[in-house]
């Protein structure tokens, strides 16, 4: 049996990977310190006797665990919760990687990276493929995210090529899914809050800024066919299909049947005008894309808000 580490395990897509690695036959450590995490999107997984939660700070203390693979996920990853919480959110990505880096070298255990399409700001390539640097503000009030995941990964493979770690890098592009938290602040939580409470539907800038959304399970799927791939990366994981803001906004309405406005607002500091995934790398080498379209993850994502805010 394979012992895994999920670092920020507790978390929307934490807690769906250890799931999906419970399932796998695997015996899975959730490490969360619960800021962003919640032990209710790990509650039904405690009493299986493959899994241990324990909470901790990655930044505050080292692991000593006997492992084989860490998923190192943890970070805040709502602009909302990184812009309130800047310092925690570098140290996690930068301090927190230090850590889990040092941890994989003791038990030469493999780690994976959970980066971001962040990296690449607000890109003048698109869509965006991994080779492309990016145009992110070092300073801005993004930058407690971007830049320190930008950092994590500089950092993994310089103890790549120094100290011969085994790792692994992927770029997250916008996921969605059940266990996010309502109050998360990034753009499908919002609106479905907002249709499902028929208030104004808020959309920043024009609307005609696009991302493309990738359901939870996919995304997770393509996590562990990297883990357990020859691939170092960074690979792409993402959705390429990419909607309008102003789409996105729609879509949900029509979805909830909701009375709600559609309001506009401005636009943040450094919000990228756009953002899609080139997965070619995921498909050709991981045999990896997408499968659940977006109404359809949509609805269980809708059905899992209703019980959230008790609506029916």
């Amino acid at each position: 049996m394979k012992t895994d580490i999920v670092t920020g395990g507790a978390g929307f897509i934490g807690s769906h990977l250890c799931e999906y690695l419970l399932e796998r036959g695997d015996h899975v450590i959730c490490v969360d310190k619960l800021s962003s995490g919640k032990t209710d999107n790990i509650q039904h997984l405690m009493n299986n006797p493959n899994f241990t939660f324990r909470e901790a700070d990655i930044t505050a203390k080292e692991l000593d665990d006997n492992v084989d693979f860490i998923y190192h996920f943890a970070s805040r990853a709502s602009p909302v919760d990184y812009q309130e919480h800047p310092v925690e959110t570098a140290l996690s990505n930068s301090l927190g990687t230090h850590n889990m880096i040092k941890l994989a070298l003791k038990n030469d255990a493999t780690l994976l990276f959970a980066s971001t399409s962040e990296i690449y700001g607000d890109p003048e390539e698109h869509p965006q493929t991994e080779e492309y640097w990016g145009n992110v503000n070092p300073i801005g009030l993004r930058s407690c995210y971007d830049e320190s995941k930008r950092f994590g990964e500089a950092l993994i493979m310089s103890y790549i090529r120094q100290h011969g770690l085994k790792a692994k890098i992927i770029r997250i592009f916008n996921t969605y899914g059940p266990r996010m938290r309502i109050d998360d602040g990034r753009v499908i939580p919002n609106f479905m809050k907002q249709s499902l409470n028929n208030e104004p539907i808020t959309v920043y800038g024009d609307g005609s800024q696009t991302r493309s959304y990738c359901f939870v399970k996919d995304l997770v799927e393509g996590v562990y066919r990297m883990m357990n791939s020859g691939e170092t990366g960074p690979i792409n994981l993402g959705n390429p299909d990419e909607y309008s803001i102003i789409d996105t906004a729609n879509i949900i309405k029509s979805l909830t049947k909701s009375s709600s406005e559609i309001t506009f607002k401005k636009l943040p500091d450094d919000d990228p005008a756009k953002r899609r995934p080139d997965i070619t790398k995921a498909r050709e080498r991981l045999g990896w894309e997408p499968k659940v379209n977006f109404e359809d993850g949509l609805k269980q994502t809708l059905e899992y808000f209703r019980k959230s805010l008790k609506i029916s």
